[in-house]
Parts: C-alpha cells; structure tokens; sequence
C-alpha cells in the first residue's frame, strides 16, 4: 500500500468475480487485486502476463499487485488524465478557444491529437518522394493534397471507429470521455460530421488522376470494416496497416499515373510492419479494460511476448524499405537513414515500459519523428541522383514523360 498526493489507494481481492468480468475472454485468472480510487472508482487495473499452452488451449492471466499493477506512473497517468493535465499542444490550445458547441466534433475527429493524422501522412509522403524525378524535390502540391486527405480522412477513419466501438468506449477508461460514449452527441450528428469528412476528403481525391480516384475510393471498405476485426480477431493491427498505409500507393499512382507494385508493394508492406509495431504499443494501454469488455488485440494475445514479436516486425519494416531503395536505385544516404530509423525503433522497443499506459503513449507519440526521418532521408538521397539516370534508364525505371492528357491526368510513354 502506498500514498500519492490526494489519493489513497487499497488493494482489494476479487480473484471470484474477475472471470465473470472478463466476459467470454479465455483467460483464467488467479489472484488479482483492484484499486479504489476517489476519482477513478470502478476501474480495475489489472495487468497480466499471459501463458499459452502449446496445444492451444486456454490462457492464464497472472495478476499481480507489484510495479506492474500499481506503480506510481499508472496511477499518476490515470489521475492526471481524469484531472485534464497534458502538455502544451497548439491544437489543444485552439480546441479549448473554440466554441463550446464546435469542441465535441473536434475531439470526434481527434483534432487534438494530430499524430494520428501523421502517422497516416509519412507513407504518403514517402512514395511522393520516391516516385519524384532524380535530382527533383518531391511535388509540393501532392504533398499539400495529401496532407490535407490525411487529415480529413483520419477524422472519418476515428469517426466510424466511435459509432462501432460506443458501447466498448464507455467502458474503457481512456475513451470513455469521447463524444459518443459520453454521449455528448448523437449517432446521427456524428453521422453527420461523417458525411462532411469524407466529402471533404472526396473533393481531395477528385483531384488526382482517374487511376488514382479509383484506386483511392477502393480503400474505403478497409477503413469501414477495420472496428469489427477487433471483435473478431487478435490481430485488427494488421487492418488497420491495410487502412493506414494506403497512401503508400496511392502517392505513387498521383504522380506517376499509375503503381509500380515492384516497388510500392515493398514500400506498403514496410509501411504494414511499422503499422504492427506502433499500434500494439498504443493497444497496450487498453490492455486492462479490453480484456474486462472483450475487445481483442495484438497487445493481449502477444502478452510478454510483445518485444520480441515487435522486433521480428521492426526487422521487415526496415528490410522492406532497403529492398525499395534498391529498386530505386537510392544513393547512400537513404540507407543511412534507413539504419538510423532501425536504430532508433530498436531502442524505443528497448526502453518502453509496456505496463505503463503513458511511456507507451509517449512512444507511440514520438513515431512523428522516425516518419519524418524517412522522409527526408528519402528526400535528400533523391536530390542527389542525376537527372539524367531516369532518361538513360539507368536507374533500373522506365523512363516517364509526363504529358497533360485529356482527363487531366499524366500520360506515361514508355522508352
């Protein structure tokens, strides 16, 4: 038992009414223990460590009462973020100036949390990059257009997300303050401020070429599907990869015309692994109330096998973005690069603490940067190839010569 600042903490055995809790989840757990806290009563914070048979059978949860249930960061983080604190963030600061009437829809689309947005954002620009002539910046209006995609697509991407997931979120301690658990708005507004989203997003991808419009509106399935995976299956991180990533493609084909799956598929695939990696971090937090209200994810069925898995995933992410330098024919630099982004996901799987909600929202958090240093690895490592590589061919990519074609969209010819 210990103190914190206006918070006393009791530990209490409910070893007889934790399976009833857990749901139809197949966990036994043994000997567990809850807290009561004055501003957090009826939250169980339980963290397990799960053992799987080798014949498949049913997982034990062996709950403690140690660091990993109660430390002093769990339960700092928990109060702290029932309380409001958080670090300065600029779109927080326009959220709270914002009408009173307007902060619910904002928060609906998570605007006060743009590393969602970011994170659906690097893969584009990746592609963008590469795709872009040797020795040429990347196009700045496809960028500014994909951002601004990105944007209005995370927002309808977090919008379905909360009509699916209402009645889970309500019961989970970190969502149960979104607008629609809380029941701030209706579905029906909510549906509404969808259908502004995708509009948004929809005048977006109208201007791109008519491959890319096709291809682009394809993806829309993925995105509306991904919250019934987490009902379903341990691994919904793998959808939402499909989901995320898209733009891995969808860059290339914008400014090409068309995809060069030799190179985007390895540059997708990378991008799904990253995916893996980052979002079971970020899944970890919820590990406790998923497996209280039934909702699964990589971050439980990994369990202590987490680091491990995540680096096997780390590893693909990084070959699969050298195997699309070679295809490039990318200088130097890239690989450099390409090291350090390895590097430094090593050491995040290293140092995160995957029973503390915020060190993994902090890693989660600070993938911004490993996004960026691709970028402009990619960035730079271009500008330094000849211009001429792409006429004579000798980048190993048919040479291109963009013309304006009747539908607005670039013509290839082939020489």
């Amino acid at each position: 038992m210990f103190e914190l600042p206006a918070l006393n903490c009791r530990f209490q055995m409910m070893s007889r009414h934790l399976k009833q809790l857990s749901g139809a989840a197949p966990y036994v757990f043994r000997r567990c223990f809850s807290t009561t806290l004055p501003p957090l009563a009826g939250y169980h914070h339980i963290t397990a460590s799960f053992l799987s048979s080798s014949q498949g059978g049913a997982k034990t949860a062996n709950c403690s009462s140690d660091k990993h249930l109660l430390s002093h960061q769990n339960v700092l983080y928990r109060y702290k973020s029932q309380q409001g604190f958080s670090s300065f963030s600029p779109a927080k600061l326009i959220l709270e100036a914002s009408p009173a009437s307007l902060q619910p829809y904002l928060r609906l689309i998570r605007f006060d949390k743009p590393i969602g947005t970011w994170l659906l954002y690097w893969p584009c620009t990746w592609s963008i990059a590469l795709a872009a002539q040797p020795g040429c910046l990347p196009d700045l209006k496809m960028l500014a257009l994909f951002g601004a995609g990105a944007f209005f697509m995370r927002g309808a991407g977090c919008i379905i997300n909360d009509m699916w997931d209402k009645d889970y979120d309500s019961k989970v301690a970190r969502t149960k303050t979104r607008p629609l658990a809380a029941g701030e708005i209706t579905q029906f507004q909510a549906l509404v401020c969808l259908s502004t989203q995708l509009s948004c997003a929809l005048a977006v991808l109208l201007q791109l070429n008519t491959y890319s419009i096709i291809l682009g509106a394809a993806s829309l399935g993925i995105v509306i599907v991904y919250p019934l995976f987490k009902r379903i299956t341990y691994w919904p991180q793998i959808i939402l990869g499909f989901a995320f990533n898209y733009g891995a493609l969808l860059g290339w084909s914008a400014v090409t015309g068309s995809v060069d799956w030799l190179v985007c598929l390895p540059l997708y695939c990378s991008s799904i692994m990253w995916t893996l990696v980052y979002d079971t971090i970020y899944a970890h937090q919820d590990k406790t109330d998923d497996m209280i209200v039934g909702v699964k994810s990589a971050a439980i069925f990994l369990g202590d096998r987490t680091k491990p898995c995540l680096s096997v995933f780390a590893a693909g992410m990084t070959g699969g973005l050298a195997l699309t330098g070679y295809l490039c024919h990318m200088p130097w630099p890239y690989y450099l690069v390409v090291g350090g982004a390895a590097a430094r996901i090593a050491y995040q799987l290293y140092t995160v603490d995957l029973n503390n909600p915020d060190d993994c929202g902090g890693a989660f958090r600070a993938q911004f940067y490993l996004g960026a240093l691709v970028f402009a690895g990619i960035v730079v490592a271009n500008l330094m190839r000849s211009p001429e590589q792409r006429e004579s061919g000798q980048d190993g990519s048919p040479a291109v010569q963009l013309q304006s074609g009747q539908d607005g969209s670039p013509a290839e010819q082939l020489q």
